[in-house]
């Protein structure tokens, strides 16, 4: 099994599904790559056995076959190496793998192709979604920070899909905030819900090309399918029942406070400087056109206050949020203006942009701090 490929074409391959191998694992080949070579086509695969990863490229071959090779040591060798030929000679009975540049050689062993875990594909009893790379992308770009990383509540741990005949939910939250985020133009041929893992999800979002692309969505009781230009990626759903996150949103919200987006951050950045580092508690103090935020320390007498201006229509009010969280909120939305939608000093605040984009619907949900005396 011969063949040679340039270094950057290899590393950037490489590093795509690099974030699929296994680590730590009990079964050392989950910490390799698989190579197969076929009719001048190398594919590249790796998988943790939850999920798996593979792309494809062309390379200048012979002696067709597979091998798994160590994917620390190889992406390490690569990294250092300027761009340029390499030759891969390897020996698919004894798992001797030579790589050839123009100024060294480098040897290292393999492990046999066929002991490789076999990576799942999409069967015939699938469901099919063909949707534009660029709605998945925006749906994790605006989730993921959401996801909770407590694996005693695994429903948390992923993004729920809630797909409808006429347009696709995402919805992710951590019990301290929440985001829905919504798509008219993506529609399912039949109404279904799953949760695909943080993970997963994160590796689609580095791979996704920069530019609209058509992608497949597959998926069956137990497997979901991504696929496009020539990149595949295979996920376990997660067994779990996703809590009913509807019934945490308020339906009424009397007070609408309208803001800019990136004043309200920065000063929250700043005020959270002197807060307490337990709760990062800022208040809000909302009445009329001002907006008072204010945070203290008390156990190192720090304190700081902060007036800003926006458009309220309500009552005043005073409300206390943890600031992380709404910087978070913040830094995920993209419009020059964000409404604060608010009802009383207990109940979940509501963040929407200002204006919304054609066939978008995005919600982003904060539950308030009792305020202190």
């Amino acid at each position: 099994m011969i063949f040679t490929v340039s270094t950057a074409t290899l590393l950037s391959h490489l590093q795509l599904v690099q974030g699929a191998v296994g680590v730590n694992s009990s079964l050392p080949i989950l910490e390799d790559f698989l190579f197969t070579l076929s009719e001048g086509n190398l594919r590249i695969s790796a998988t943790d056995l939850e999920t798996s990863m593979s792309t494809s490229l062309d390379v200048m071959g012979q002696d067709d076959g597979s091998i798994a090779i160590p994917a620390r040591i190889l992406t390490d060798v690569l990294k250092t190496l300027p761009d340029q030929p390499l030759t891969f000679k390897i020996d698919t009975g004894s798992q001797a793998i030579e790589i050839v540049s123009s100024n060294g050689n480098y040897k290292l062993l393999g492990e046999p192709g066929e002991d490789f875990p076999t990576i799942a594909s999409a069967g015939e009893e699938v469901t099919n979604l063909q949707i534009d790379s660029d709605i998945i992308g925006r749906a994790i770009a605006h989730c993921l920070f959401a996801v909770s990383s407590d694996e005693l509540r695994p429903a948390m741990t992923g993004v729920y899909f809630q797909i409808e005949e006429d347009s696709i939910t995402f919805v992710a939250t951590d019990a301290h905030k929440l985001v829905r985020y919504k798509r008219t133009d993506a529609k399912g041929g039949s109404a279904t819900t799953f949760i695909l893992p943080k993970k997963a999800l994160t590796l689609l979002g580095k791979a996704l090309p920069s530019k609209a692309t058509p992608l497949s969505l597959s998926y069956d009781a137990t497997n979901a399918f991504f696929s496009f230009e020539g990149v595949h990626l295979s996920c376990r759903l997660i067994d779990a029942r996703y809590p009913d996150y509807t019934a945490v949103i308020p339906a009424e919200n009397p007070n609408k406070v309208t803001v800019n987006r990136l004043d309200i951050q920065n000063a929250l950045k700043r005020i959270s400087i002197f807060s307490n580092k337990t709760t990062y508690q800022v208040v809000l103090d909302i009445d009329g056109e001002d907006m008072t935020l204010s945070a203290q320390d008390i156990d190192y007498s720090n304190e700081a206050k902060e007036r800003l201006t926006c458009a309220s229509d309500g009552a005043p009010l005073k409300i206390a949020f943890n600031a992380r969280f709404l910087v978070e909120i913040l830094g995920v939305l993209s419009a020059e203006e964000v409404v604060l939608n608010l009802s009383t000093p207990q109940r979940a605040g509501i963040i929407v942009p200002a204006e919304k984009l054609d066939d978008e619907d995005i919600l982003m949900l904060v539950m308030p701090i009792m305020l202190n005396n």
